[in-house]
């Protein structure tokens, strides 16, 4: 098992919950995660990291799979202008590869933001700390043990 994963394994137990975590074939993008667990786009949450422009923290926006993060938006709700964060420091401070960043289990500690969007599912699935593991969850729990707060920044 990957060290990626058993951060995330790890994360999920640490917050009293009994969440499976599924292997899949592949699910670096949101629809191939969809397809791979048979639910709507807009059930699997994206984890994209941004960059605060002046300090160059980072913070992660969860956002629904078929709808991409409007950084104007996202700014207002965060107060500060953002830059797309490279992958190089995505996996420095999350600990995770593009295509398997989990919403729980990072590094450091980094403040989130999840998209209403999501809250209108009873189940959503994100992904597990590697390219080929997702985990199904209640946008809830999602929130809970994320920390997100919960904001409409998509479109």
């Amino acid at each position: 098992m990957s060290k990626s994963l058993k951060r995330v394994r790890a994360a999920l137990e640490a917050a009293g919950k009994n969440i499976d975590i599924r292997e899949t074939d592949g699910a670096r993008t949101a629809q191939m995660a969809a397809d791979a667990v048979g639910c709507e786009v807009d059930q699997i949450a994206k984890s994209i990291v941004f960059q605060k422009a002046d300090s160059g923290e980072v913070v992660l926006f969860l956002t629904a799979g078929g709808r991409q993060v409007d950084t104007k938006t996202a700014e207002a709700l965060l107060g500060a202008q953002i830059t797309r964060a490279d992958a190089t420091v995505v996996r420095k401070q999350t600990g995770f590869a593009i295509g398997g960043v989990s919403p729980v289990g990072h590094l450091s500690p980094i403040k989130a933001f999840m998209d209403t969007r999501l809250t209108e599912f009873t189940e959503i699935w994100a992904a597990a700390g590697t390219p080929n593991h997702v985990f199904c969850v209640s946008p809830e729990d999602l929130q809970q043990i994320s920390g997100a707060k919960v904001g409409s920044f998509s479109t």
